[in-house]
């Protein structure tokens, strides 16, 4: 009788004493944490692989055709021959800073510098004859192109694949 008093009572003190936190004002966030941003506008559409087709993005490439094509919610990537191999890839970021991308870019020792297409500012980050990635910045959104050649030697100007990826999807994104 003792014990399911006891279980009785320890029940009743852990529900009286879950009502007796402080009120927060409703944020759940840890003291020190900053704030959650919340973004108010739907922002731009760029569509699937950024409005981009196979077909523009193998003659952009000058490369063969993809052995593989990855499609989902947020980008897709074109490979030829593996993960070792030139590839292409288009990722949509909504909501997230261009200048943490621009950073991490920086970090590998592509260095970002200025670009801007159709009124819209971002960067390229190259390692000449190997990588180039683009990134541009609409509203609290942003787009990304990267092709690299891999292992494989390049076979046109990585950088001028990239603009010319990104000149599509900006001329067809719906804003």
């Amino acid at each position: 009788m003792r014990t399911k008093l006891g279980a009785a009572a320890a029940v009743a003190c852990v529900v009286m004493l879950s009502g007796c936190g402080g009120d927060n004002g409703g944020d759940d966030a840890p003291a020190g944490s900053p704030p959650t941003r919340v973004v108010s506008e739907q922002g731009p559409f760029f569509g699937e692989c950024g409005s981009v087709t196979d077909d523009e993005v193998k003659d952009a490439f000058k490369m063969p055709g993809f052995g593989t094509v990855t499609r989902n919610s947020v980008g897709c990537v074109w490979e030829v021959s593996g993960p070792t191999g030139p590839s292409v890839s288009f990722s949509w970021y909504r909501g997230s800073p261009i200048g943490r991308e621009a950073a991490g870019s920086d970090r590998l020792a592509r260095p970002p510098m200025p670009v801007e297409i159709r009124g819209h500012k971002g960067f390229i980050g190259q390692v000449p004859g190997l990588l180039c990635e683009l990134g541009l910045q609409y509203g609290d959104d942003f787009f990304h192109w990267s092709v690299t050649f891999g292992l494989f030697p390049p076979t046109t100007d990585e950088c001028g694949v990239a603009r010319q990826l990104a000149e599509l999807t900006a001329s067809r994104v719906q804003e």
